[in-house]
């Protein structure tokens, strides 16, 4: 499926806002509330939309303390590559992980209440895992730019 202008437009809408109503949507793109309901059925069903999420305040929550760890296993076998991927991703602190090239092989962003929650993280949970090799770990000092929306 190739998006048009007035998909774009509701992607764009829905991004910025998840819980525009259809009616509303509607109205901001002058088309009936059964045309919208239609064209963003179809992006779900196409996958364009894979879902919808509210976003948390991570200092509401506690979990404001943001550090980025580089890791690097011992081997890079397709064994040990699956078993940590397996491993990390049940990990409830790691929000993200990205398999990377370069020195290192993945990037984690972890979310936890302060710094030692991260150690505990670290000696309790990542080092743990099979195969890891090396860490190598960052903080955040301030968050300059977040967003979830993608420029289409």
């Amino acid at each position: 499926m190739k998006l048009d202008a007035l998909d774009i437009k509701i992607l764009r809408l829905l991004q910025k806002d998840a819980k525009l109503t259809n009616k509303a949507l509607s109205a901001k793109l002058s088309l009936s509330v059964t045309a919208i309901y239609e064209r963003i059925k179809k992006l779900e069903k196409t996958g364009f939309i894979e879902g919808y999420v509210a976003l948390v305040s991570k200092e509401k929550v506690g979990k404001s303390f943001v550090a980025f760890c580089h890791v690097k296993l011992v081997q890079h076998t397709q064994n040990n590559v699956k078993q940590f991927e397996r491993e990390v991703i049940a990990i409830e602190e790691v929000l993200e992980c990205y398999h990377l090239s370069g020195d290192y092989d993945y990037l984690l962003k972890v979310h936890v209440k302060d710094m030692e929650s991260y150690r505990k993280f670290m000696i309790e949970k990542l080092t743990n895992l099979n195969h890891i090799g090396s860490t190598h770990s960052m903080f955040m000092i301030n968050q300059v730019k977040y967003t979830t929306a993608l420029n289409i």
